[in-house]
């Protein structure tokens, strides 16, 4: 075990204002070297604006800043840097067409010549593949890092953070778009720094992953610090913690409801989408929640895409409403009564420089227009409705859908097809990166559709999640489709074994 150091990096009282909301009240954060200290809270809890202050994006409206035992105020990201404070966010900041080792240093160049400088190539590749290697990485560092999987992706970004000597790297949701079997090594790699007395801050919303990498666990709630568990000294179960992040006792993670399900509204025969899945066939009926599992790259999201008209089928048929149709464009989709909510919500889902409002009414606008005019009084009585109804945290429905949390902007994709009116709603990775008390509400969602005689497609990597809340499930691997299970019958061994 690492013996811990001074308290590196310490945030006392500090507290950050927008217009109509105070985002962090007071909120105290101390961070040892060679520990991970682990920050949770639902979507909204202040978690990303403390991190932002923390590297210097935001500046705090009052409270006090020390680093490395010293009072400072970190002024922006670069010299947050220069400290050797360091992120790595969900979404990566990566150049697509350039190698590893030109991410790693584009904006640290090694420079040699004396009259003339000029990039010292040799030394960057040395060091890169120095790095990567002190972290137990081997990967092609001349290969431009489009061509990488996302699990490699995510360690050149580890690698950018540590040319910057950091002392302190803070991890942002780093396992939401990665394997389990990547997350792993992802802890791997976070131990490694850990032995090398760096600081860690992770942020997660899978509650089983701080048992296993955590040392500390700090817990805000409303912008609030509520709780710091030294997980080393107190071994506190998942319930508990659930109960500090939401403010109340959760009695059912997933709560279904039986729902009798009426005539079949779906059915796909034998389709094919080229070589990105072939020969899948299911029906769906009324007020029946459909899971779809398989691990990554197995054809799950691509069987959406083309259900709802985004990617061309080359094969077999689909029928809706027990007539033969050819969905050809999402708009066709759409008008039919077939929505989705994708994997990607915030670049495929939103238009994240529009409004809440304009977010909502975008699948159906038909619906508030007369005589060619937009019925204003409409659009603002059904999208505030909904805000309501859904619990979106926001002071207006005008405010730009991108200045929301990622379960928030959730809610705001979801509002878009109740307003629309769908028929049948597929949900691709529904609670991804939101919080466990919005993923209730996801879920009870889901209960509100069924209930109403919607039907759901469900594709979740989480199997509790597909076991909790499904009727039926069918299992994809490679492209093809390996079994057909009733939720009776279903059990995580049946579904991992059809998987893999």
């Amino acid at each position: 075990m690492v013996a811990k150091m001074k308290c590196i990096f310490e945030l006392k009282q500090i507290s950050k204002a927008f217009p109509g909301v105070l985002a962090l009240d007071k909120v105290d954060f101390a961070l040892r070297s060679g520990e991970v200290h682990v920050l949770l809270g639902e979507n909204g809890a202040g978690k990303s604006t403390l991190i932002k202050i923390m590297t210097g994006a935001f500046q705090h409206d009052s409270g006090e800043i020390y680093f490395d035992g010293e009072k400072t105020k970190i002024s922006d990201p670069i010299h947050a840097q220069r400290l050797g404070i360091s992120a790595v966010y969900q979404e990566f900041n990566l150049i697509p067409h350039l190698d590893a080792a030109m991410n790693i240093f584009v904006r640290k160049q090694p420079m040699k010549g004396k009259l003339i400088k000029y990039m010292n190539k040799q030394e960057m590749y040395q060091k890169s593949e120095q790095i990567l290697s002190d972290l137990g990485v081997k990967i092609d560092i001349r290969l431009p890092v489009k061509h990488l999987s996302v699990a490699y992706q995510q360690m050149v970004e580890i690698a950018k953070a540590l040319i910057w000597d950091a002392k302190v790297v803070i991890f942002d949701e780093p396992t939401a778009v990665i394997t389990e079997e990547e997350s792993h090594q992802l802890f791997k790699v976070i131990n490694r720094l850990k032995k090398r007395g760096v600081a860690i801050v992770y942020i997660s919303h899978r509650l089983e992953e701080i048992y296993e990498i955590g040392d500390k666990v700090t817990i805000l709630r409303d912008g609030k610090f509520i709780d710091m568990i030294d997980l080393n000294k107190n071994k506190v179960d998942v319930d508990t913690i659930i109960s500090k992040m939401v403010g109340r006792a959760l009695d059912e993670k997933f709560p279904k409801i039986k729902v009798a399900h009426a005539d079949e509204i779906l059915r796909v025969e034998h389709i094919s989408c080229g070589d990105k899945f072939q020969d899948v066939s299911f029906s769906l009926r009324k007020g029946q929640i459909l899971g779809i599992a398989g691990l990554v790259g197995a054809g799950r999201t691509e069987v959406a895409k083309a259900i709802f008209g985004a990617d061309p089928i080359t094969d077999g048929e689909i029928f809706f409403e027990g007539k033969k149709v050819k969905i050809k464009s999402p708009l066709q989709a759409i008008r039919l009564g077939i929505s989705l909510a994708p994997e990607d919500r915030k670049t495929e889902g939103l238009v994240q420089i529009l409004s809440i409002k304009d977010n909502m009414i975008m699948a159906n606008q038909e619906r508030f227009i007369r005589n060619g005019v937009f019925l204003k009084k409409k659009i603002y009585q059904e999208c505030a409705d909904m805000v309501n109804k859904m619990q979106i945290a926001t002071s207006d429905i005008y405010k730009q859908v991108k200045q929301l949390s990622g379960g928030n902007q959730q809610k705001v994709v979801l509002a878009k097809w109740l307003i629309a009116n769908s028929k049948v709603v597929i949900f691709d990775e529904p609670t991804r990166g939101i919080d466990v008390g919005a993923k209730i509400e996801v879920y009870q969602l889901m209960n509100e559709l069924v209930a109403n005689g919607v039907a759901i497609i469900m594709i979740s990597s989480e199997l509790p999640e597909i076991l909790g809340m499904s009727d039926r499930i069918i299992v994809l691997k490679e492209g093809r489709l390996t079994a057909e299970l009733d939720i009776n019958e279903a059990t995580q061994d049946k579904i991992l074994k059809h998987a893999t």
